[in-house]
């Protein structure tokens, strides 16, 4: 069985499943999701690819999932409760599951940006967005008002 996979053919997801204005930040953004044409189950591997301006999500955190991601190429600005720190090309960062410190990336430089991201695959796992009124409760992909409540259809 051919293990190799190609990620130059893969059609990426472009944009994000956030509610509207939510997802403004986010439209540009490209993932080919390759963990699972290897049929991982238990963590994720996307290949992330920000144009100019384009955020990687929301500021989150997770409840049940580690999150890492490493540069290949370009850089983006890595924006946690202490600001925004630059990683480029060759730098990483992880993020414990549980840890309230949401993170995102934002590329704010003049050309695209590369970076490989690695996630758990945690059933129970609950997603909290730290600067909007926004929640995705375990065991869901919906998300949600803090109080729980719906957003409209997009």
């Amino acid at each position: 069985m051919v293990k190799r996979i190609d990620s130059s053919v893969l059609t990426p997801k472009v944009g994000s499943n956030y509610p509207k204005p939510h997802d403004a930040p986010c439209v540009g953004r490209e993932r080919k999701i390759l963990g699972d044409l290897a049929s991982l189950t238990q963590f994720g591997v996307n290949l992330l690819r920000l144009p100019p301006g384009v955020w990687s999500s929301q500021r989150h955190w997770h409840t049940a999932e580690d999150e890492f991601v490493f540069v290949i190429e370009g850089e983006v600005v890595l924006i946690t409760e202490q600001g925004g720190e630059t990683l480029k090309a060759g730098d990483c960062a992880g993020f414990k599951a549980n840890d309230p410190n949401g993170h995102h990336l934002q590329n704010r430089s003049q050309r695209d940006a590369i970076v490989l991201e690695v996630g758990g695959r945690h059933a129970q796992d609950g997603v909290f967005y730290s600067d909007i009124d926004m929640r995705i409760d375990p065991g869901s992909d919906r998300c949600v008002h803090r109080d729980g409540s719906p957003y409209p259809s997009n």
